[in-house]
């Protein structure tokens, strides 16, 4: 490994790595982190890492363009690019429900991550490095269909156009995605200057053409990839230009890979290519990754690409807290009215002090001021793009708190999509800012079988509850409170909060540490409608919901560990045999 990453810092560690990316890489389908665990702020989440640790500076990352349709036609026939307008057509793609497609910005995201991937290609032949896009590497697109999150091709896309403007020499597409490359076979079986090699961890059958595909035994490690990869590398041919995708869902515990790769195996497969493309263009791509760390395993790429490869990422670290503390930061001036911010570049987005005739909460958040904090933040473009148009914050106030909507227009109708009922309060000899209600809703989708209703729930979520949390963290913050704190009414509400939210009480903490070992393995719907229906026992005993407060605690409060550990050993949980709306 100390050779190995040796040989990469050598070549290239001074060289600038340029990035495509682009803020609607963020794909608006709730349902997919919903239903399959999908971290659909990966490219985001990369590239603020790398951002932050001086990997990649703002002038090394180019915005990826929409790609033309002239430039689709050249792989996909026009039929099956029409037919991308349907609903019904890329919910199938992308497995999830017709009615969470909003379908213009579904074809963007697309569009863009495609143009990334032409214009990538373009760049690493004009400087004959490498290139990152953080998006793409789509290789389930076959010329008149689209499957498996892939609606269109853009290696394939990407080679027509380079061919067009006049590169002949051999293209090698390297497709370390967990899953063969049905679609880009299909695609380049016409090119006889491309060679696919391959890494697979499921069998789908022979491919004609020219493609060496190496299937690997479910549940390979990192010593026997490595292996398999020194082998397929050895019998790559020269080429011109290379495609790497670097897939994210050869992690232990994806939910579609069936490989077992830590991210250590990853990085070190990704610093083995990268050596052995010396001197080569390259477009390195994503692909998959259908767990939550497959974040870390792009960012391990671009630290690669950036001459970073022994970068460490910490346990529990946590780039949206980072980066919303960094904007936090970079705007953190009080302002004394709102005419000020619409002078000043650098605003507090938060801080706005109250206009005499405006209510402020807590005397410092003004309505005008949560508006922009949603901007800045992300929240308001987020809810455009699942089809409400004109977010605005409706306030109202009282002593010690109050209540902040967020509402949003679609089919001729305003919707309530977030609700927080506010105030301050004193738990455990601490203040705190506690949440007595807080509603995330997207009302314009429906419950489905892959996405089905929660206790509690009257429409689906938002699927923006970390951004809120963080957000309401940063407001406690502001205000000089040690936490925020909110009473889960129910067992999934608590068990979404586990990793970091506690229970004030160390004995409730305990059982519900115990609640959760005890449930391991059973579906969050069949645990938490368990729960609810009083069909799980406590040592033998029929157990109900405990509602008490949890906290997110900013500051050290005291908490006795062996309280909890102690009440954790002796219970015991258990569901009853029945049958139930959860099974």
């Amino acid at each position: 490994m100390r050779n190995l990453i040796s040989s990469v810092r050598r070549p290239f560690g001074r060289t600038p790595l340029t990035v495509f990316h682009h803020p609607a890489y963020r794909l608006p389908l709730i349902g997919l982190e919903h239903s399959l665990g999908i971290e659909a702020r990966r490219a985001d989440f990369a590239v603020w890492v790398l951002e932050e640790w001086k990997a990649l500076r703002k002038e090394q990352i180019r915005s990826s363009r929409t790609v033309s349709y002239d430039e689709l036609q050249m792989v996909h026939t026009p039929d099956y690019l029409d037919s991308l307008s349907d609903p019904h057509v890329l919910a199938r793609i992308f497995g999830v429900e017709p009615s969470d497609i909003p379908v213009d910005e579904v074809l963007y995201t697309t569009r863009v991550a495609c143009g990334g991937t032409v214009d990538a290609a373009k760049e690493a032949l004009s400087r004959a490095s490498p290139i990152l896009n953080t998006l793409g590497g789509f290789h389930h697109a076959a010329p008149a269909r689209g499957s498996g999150f892939c609606p269109v091709n853009d290696i394939a896309v990407a080679i027509a156009v380079v061919r067009k403007n006049g590169f002949q020499e051999r293209v090698v597409v390297l497709d370390l995605d967990a899953h063969p490359p049905d679609g880009t076979v299909e695609c380049l079986r016409g090119d006889l200057q491309t060679w696919i090699g391959s890494l697979s961890g499921s069998h789908w059958g022979d491919f004609a053409g020219p493609v060496d595909e190496t299937v690997l035994p479910v549940g390979c490690k990192d010593a026997e990839y490595l292996a398999a990869l020194e082998s397929l590398l050895s019998r790559m041919p020269v080429c011109g230009l290379a495609f790497v995708i670097a897939g994210g869902d050869v992690l232990a515990e994806d939910r579609y890979g069936q490989l077992a790769l830590t991210l250590d195996g990853a990085r070190m497969r990704d610093a083995r290519v990268f050596s052995s493309l010396r001197g080569k263009a390259s477009v390195w791509l994503p692909g998959g990754g259908y767990q939550p760390r497959a974040w870390q395993v792009l960012t391990g790429t671009g630290l690669v690409l950036a001459g970073r490869p022994t970068a460490h990422i910490p346990p529990g670290y946590d780039p949206l807290s980072a980066e919303f503390g960094r904007i936090a930061r970079t705007i953190d001036r009080p302002l004394r009215d709102w005419d000020s911010l619409l002078n000043h570049e650098d605003v507090d987005d938060t801080l706005a002090r109250k206009p005499a005739s405006n209510p402020a909460l807590f005397g410092l958040y003004t309505r005008a001021g949560l508006e922009y904090a949603l901007f800045r933040y992300g929240l308001s473009s987020h809810v455009q793009r699942l089809g409400y148009s004109n977010p605005r914050v409706e306030l109202e106030t009282e002593e010690g708190g109050g209540r902040i909507r967020l509402l949003g227009d679609a089919q001729g109708q305003s919707y309530v999509l977030v609700e927080l009922v506010l105030e301050r309060r004193s738990l455990a000899q601490r203040d705190v800012l506690f949440v007595n209600w807080l509603a995330l809703r997207h009302p314009l989708t429906r419950f489905s079988s892959s996405r089905p209703r929660l206790p509690g729930q009257d429409v689906p979520g938002l699927g923006s509850a970390r951004e809120v949390a963080e957000l309401l963290a940063l407001m406690a913050k502001r205000l000089g409170l040690d936490g925020v704190a909110f009473q889960p009414s129910w067992y999934h509400m608590a068990y979404a909060a586990r990793y970091r939210a506690r229970f004030v009480d160390p004995k409730r903490q305990g059982r519900f540490e115990a609640l959760v070992r005890d449930l391991r393995g059973v579906p969050l719907l069949a645990a938490t409608t368990a729960v609810e229906e009083g069909r799980v026992k406590l040592n033998g005993q029929p157990y109900r919901w405990e509602p008490d407060p949890m906290v997110i605690w900013l500051n050290a409060a005291p908490f006795d560990e062996a309280i909890a550990s102690d009440e954790r050993e002796r219970s015991s949980f258990a569901i009853e045999s029945g049958s139930s709306s959860g099974g």
